[in-house]
C-alpha cells in the first residue's frame, strides 16, 4: 500500500507490550494502518503480527532519526494522522539513590524521546493535520517522593504538550495523558517497600492497560490538551504542586493508604 491510498496510519512507540500494545490494538480495530515500534524489534514485529498491525520496527526513541524512520514507515501504509509517544522507563528511588545511567535513561527516553517524536510527527502531518498523544503521568502534576526524576520528566512532557499545542496550526493537536498508577510491569517492578510503590498504589485499584489505552485513543480529534485519569486524582496532585511546602502531610497520608493497599492480597 502506498501513501496515495485513502488509508490512514499511525505510529505507537513502545508498542510491543503494556499500554502501547493496548493503544495499537484499538487503532487497528479503528481501521488504521499501525506501525508498532519498540526497542525490542523482535517483540515489535511479533506484536504487529499478533494484532494485525501494518508493521513492527525496532526503535531507540533517544535517536531523532528513529522517529523520522517510523514516520516514513507509516507513510508507506497511508496518511499519517496520529503519533503516540508512549515509550518510557520508570526507575523508582530517591534522587541520590538512582545511578547516573538510570537518571540519564529517564531523561533521554521519557523526555527527549517525546521531543523527537513530536517534532517528527508535526513535520510529517499533511494538510488534514493530526494528533500527537504523549503518555505522561499523574506524577508530572505534583510532588512524588521516590519518583523525583521520573516525575520531572513527566512534568516536562506535560509542559511540552501545552506549549507545542500553541505553536502548531489548529489542525495539529498535541495531548498529554496523565494516568495514575497502571497495572504494568513497570509498576510491578517497583520496590514494594519504597515510597514510590506506596504512592502509586494510594489511589485504590490500579488502572488497567485497557482503561489507559482507551483514554489515549479518545483524545484523538479533541481540543483537550491535558487529561488526568482519574480526574479527581489530578486535582489532588495539582493542589500539592500549588503549595509544595504543605505537601508533606498529604504525601504521608497517601503513602499510608498505599501501604495498606499493598498488604491486600
Amino acid at each position: 500500500m502506498n501513501s496515495t491510498s485513502k488509508s490512514t496510519s499511525c505510529v505507537v512507540t513502545g508498542g510491543a507490550r503494556g499500554i502501547g500494545r493496548g493503544i495499537a490494538e484499538l487503532m487497528v480495530a479503528r481501521g488504521h494502518q499501525v506501525v508498532v515500534t519498540d526497542v525490542d524489534g523482535e517483540a515489535a514485529a511479533r506484536t504487529a503480527a499478533e494484532i494485525g498491525a501494518a508493521e513492527g520496527l525496532a526503535q531507540d526513541v533517544r535517536e531523532p532519526a528513529s522517529h523520522r524512520a517510523a514516520v516514513a514507515a507509516a507513510a508507506r501504509h497511508g496518511a499519517l494522522t496520529a503519533y503516540f509517544n508512549n515509550a518510557g522507563v520508570g526507575f523508582d528511588g530517591d534522587l541520590v539513590d538512582l545511578s547516573e545511567e538510570q537518571s540519564r535513561a529517564l531523561v533521554e527516553i521519557n523526555l527527549l524521546g517525546a521531543i523527537w517524536g513530536t517534532r517528527a510527527a508535526v513535520d510529517a502531518f499533511g494538510d488534514a493535520g493530526g494528533d500527537v498523544v504523549i503518555t505522561a503521568s499523574l506524577s508530572g502534576l505534583g510532588p512524588v517522593p521516590g519518583l523525583s526524576v521520573y516525575a520531572a520528566t513527566k512534568a516536562a512532557v506535560v509542559s511540552l504538550a501545552t506549549s507545542v499545542n500553541l505553536e502548531t496550526p489548529r489542525r495539529v493537536r498535541i495531548h498529554a495523558l496523565c494516568p495514575d498508577g497502571v497495572a504494568t510491569q513497570m509498576v510491578a517492578d517497583m520496590d514494594p517497600s519504597g515510597k514510590a510503590a506506596r504512592l502509586v498504589n494510594s489511589g485504590g485499584r490500579l488502572l488497567t492497560v485497557e482503561q489507559v489505552a482507551q483514554a489515549a485513543v479518545d483524545l484523538l480529534g479533541s481540543r483537550r490538551v491535558v487529561r488526568t485519569l482519574p480526574g479527581w486524582r489530578g486535582g489532588a496532585m495539582r493542589a500539592g504542586a500549588l503549595v509544595p511546602s504543605q505537601a508533606a502531610g498529604a504525601m504521608a497520608l497517601f503513602a499510608a493508604q498505599g501501604k495498606r493497599a499493598l498488604r491486600k492480597p
